[in-house]
Formats: C-alpha cells, structure tokens, sequence
C-alpha cells in the first residue's frame, strides 16, 4: 500500500464514521513517518488497520470498505476495522504518533494518528506471526530503527516476562542478521 492509498482510506472511514480523527495501528502505520517508503515486505500488506480515535466502537462501519468489499474489489486495498486493544504497545505510544493530515471533499480535516515507527514494530514482534517478523526485519535491514529504541520500547510494555524475552531474542537475531550488523550493540 501506498500513502495515497492510506489517505483514501482515511478520507472514505472519515465519510462512513462521521469522524476526523483515526487511529492507524498495523503495517500502513509506517507511512506517517515514511510516506516514500517502497520495500517489497513494508509495502505489501493491502489492508489498513484502524479504528475511530474518539470511538473506537464505529471500527464495526469499517466492514463496508473492509475485505471482500466492493471498495476492496475496486482499489485492491481496504479498510480494517479494530479496536485499540487489538496490539501489544509501549506506555506512552499516543504521544509519539505522527500524523497525516488530509482534507476530504467537503473541505473537512481529516487526521491520521500513525503509530511511531518503533512501536509499531514492538506491536509487530508481540503479534509474533510470520508476517509480522519478516516486517519487523525488513524494517531493520531498511536501518529506520534503532536496537538501543527498541529495547527501550519492549521495557515499557506489559507483556509478560518470558514473552519479552522471546521477543528480545528475535530483535537481536534480527540486529545480527541485518547487513553491517546495523544499530547499537
């Protein structure tokens, strides 16, 4: 997916849920930091997760621009509609998003709440799916994330002890395994 996708998404969830503001949670999310990104693993991912800032219960409305969707069939990219408690993430996320701002036909402002590059990946390890560990090192290999930030990160999360120390595990495998071994030891 691409920004401009993103901000159609955006623009057409505004529409349906009568809202301005959204939160952007899963993969596209890298896109308010990077909007030019263009790695094959980054950009792969066609749905969009997010939900209503303000009421994260309209997420439901999603459906109509959702998978299988007639917006789905006609722009090969669609909506998700979740909840905030749908990813693991570290205290004080909200106050590190980045933010698309778009206006919509009807010249209303429509933002975008993009999880910070760094979080996002520590939701993506949480998840743990083959998917998302694939992201998680391509974003390494990318070098648009710091070892040091990431493990920062997972201290502040509230996932349970052996499951932090499965993820920080596969953080420094993925580290090692980057080319030039990039990041702080």
């Amino acid at each position: 997916m691409k920004r401009e996708h993103l901000e159609h998404i955006l623009r057409a969830s505004a529409e349906i849920c009568e809202e301005n503001e959204f939160c952007v949670i899963g993969s596209q999310a890298i896109l308010g930091e990077y909007p030019e990104i263009d790695d094959e693993i980054i950009v792969r991912s066609m749905e969009c997760d997010l939900y209503p800032e303000r009421v994260p219960e309209k997420s439901e409305l999603l459906n109509s621009i959702g998978e299988l969707s007639e917006f789905h069939r006609e722009f090969g990219y669609y909506a998700d509609g979740v909840g905030p408690d749908t990813v693991v993430l570290p205290k004080s996320w909200q106050s590190r998003r980045s933010v698309i701002e778009i206006r919509t036909i009807r010249a209303a402002r429509v933002l975008g709440w993009c999880l910070e590059t760094h979080d996002l990946l520590i939701s993506k390890y949480a998840a743990g799916r083959p998917k998302d560990l694939n992201y998680c090192a391509a974003a390494i290999r990318l070098g648009i994330v710091s070892r040091e930030l990431l493990r920062d990160r997972l201290k502040a999360t509230t996932m349970a002890t052996h499951r932090r120390r499965r993820v920080l595990v596969q953080i420094e495998a993925d580290f090692s395994e980057a080319p030039g071994n990039l990041g702080t030891p």
